[in-house]
């Protein structure tokens, strides 16, 4: 398609950090009551450039620079959403956000149930997590199952430049709180993005991204990519893997997943996340107990290790990758572990846990 062609279809190829700045400069655009807070992302554009250029545009009264004070920021935005408002906070990196977490699951999760629905909450709070990008603990954790935790949170996750554009815009309009988690790792990959099409999917839908018959993997946010680029590799090898991208945290669609588990009767959950208590262990148990007739293997999560993010010339080995993945894969299949040479079964594979 020649770049004339593009223009008029409103198709850019965006890298993800500039799809979500894309997507935050159109709700600015189209809503006076838009407004985006947070420590350097005025002036400096955002420590990964995200808001790069819209307090230019838009005036330092709608892109706030704050001071470096988590619970504050937060605190403020909860009131103006209160009064009408619909802000949007950056979070700099997801070990920060903890200065703020009493904020945000006594008052962001709780406002619209205590007021009975009388009081909207349309606040977004956009937090850079996982790790792959070098850095070290506070820098590349993966919090997402303590939100996921508190009811009266929307918790979503994008895995491309397309959904990254969409998502954000839709949790913007959204009246209830959203813990928007921005895979920091894929920033820079870029993909052709539709600013004129309308979402393809509601902001709680999960996405068949790969379709197959005999394994169900189930990932979200980074892992998203991971998880593709292991289905193509599997088919290689003659096994058809299915790949869901679950998008929203929670609420949970489980509708995609159960079908695909009743179709396949194998699973695979990956995340980058510890495994004890992750959203991993939710997700087995609530298709173990939907699909547990359908099933023919328990299911296998791939995960992060349960320990500190490790320093940064460790975390390949802590963060699953193309072979974790597949050794799930062959795993869930009761073929021999292509990693260690194990017998084949789910308990034969250590795929996450204790380190």
């Amino acid at each position: 398609m020649s770049t004339q062609q593009s223009e008029a279809t409103g198709l850019r190829t965006l890298t993800f950090g500039q799809s979500i700045n894309r997507g935050l400069r159109a709700a600015l655009a189209e809503d006076d009551k838009v407004l985006v807070m947070g420590e350097d992302v005025g002036t400096l554009g955002g420590v990964f450039r995200i808001t790069d250029g819209l307090q230019k545009e838009f005036g330092a009264q709608r892109v706030l620079d704050s001071p470096l004070a988590e619970s504050g920021i937060v605190g403020t935005a909860v009131g103006l959403a209160y009064r009408g408002f619909r802000p949007v906070v950056e979070i700099q990196f997801d070990g920060f956000v903890y200065p703020a977490f009493d904020q945000i699951v006594s008052q962001v999760a709780k406002l619209r149930y205590r007021t009975r629905g009388h009081v909207a909450m349309p606040l977004t709070i956009r937090i850079p997590f996982g790790g792959g990008i070098g850095s070290p603990e506070h820098h590349s954790e993966s919090p997402e199952a303590y939100f996921a935790h508190t009811a009266g949170l929307r918790v979503v996750s994008p895995s491309n430049p397309q959904d990254a554009y969409t998502m954000i815009r839709q949790s913007i309009a959204c009246d209830d709180p959203v813990i928007f988690f921005e895979p920091k790792r894929r920033y820079h990959e870029k993909a052709e993005v539709d600013l004129e099409a309308e979402a393809d999917l509601p902001l709680g839908a999960a996405r068949v991204v790969v379709p197959g018959d005999q394994v169900t993997l189930i990932a979200y946010g980074p892992l998203v990519k991971t998880a593709i680029d292991a289905a193509t590799a599997a088919a290689d090898e003659g096994v058809s893997v299915e790949v869901i991208d679950v998008r929203s945290l929670s609420p949970v669609d489980f509708g995609p997943l159960e079908a695909s588990v009743r179709k396949t009767g194998r699973v695979v959950i990956t995340h980058e996340a510890g495994q004890f208590a992750g959203l991993g262990a939710e997700l087995a148990a609530s298709l173990t107990e939907r699909c547990f007739y359908h099933l023919e293997q328990p299911p296998v999560r791939v995960t992060g290790f349960d320990i500190p993010y490790p320093p940064s010339k460790l975390e390949q080995h802590h963060l699953p990758d193309l072979d974790r993945i597949l050794d799930g894969v062959d795993s869930v299949l009761e073929r021999t572990s292509s990693l260690n040479g194990a017998a084949a079964g789910p308990s034969a594979a250590r795929q996450g846990g204790d380190a």
